[in-house]
């Protein structure tokens, strides 16, 4: 895996984590996300980059 790609991979696990942290328990939970997933759907997110 080249530079790029990691450097890809990183950015999109952090914009995803920016993301949805960014939302209330209210919405995580309307999307059926608890707060302690975030982490590993950012990172399941950057797998598929």
């Amino acid at each position: 895996m080249g530079i790029r790609t990691t450097l890809k991979k990183w950015a999109a696990y952090q914009q995803t984590v920016r993301e949805l942290a960014a939302l209330d328990n209210r919405q995580l939970s309307d999307l059926g996300i608890a707060r302690t997933d975030i982490s590993r759907i950012a990172r399941d997110h950057a797998r598929t980059i």
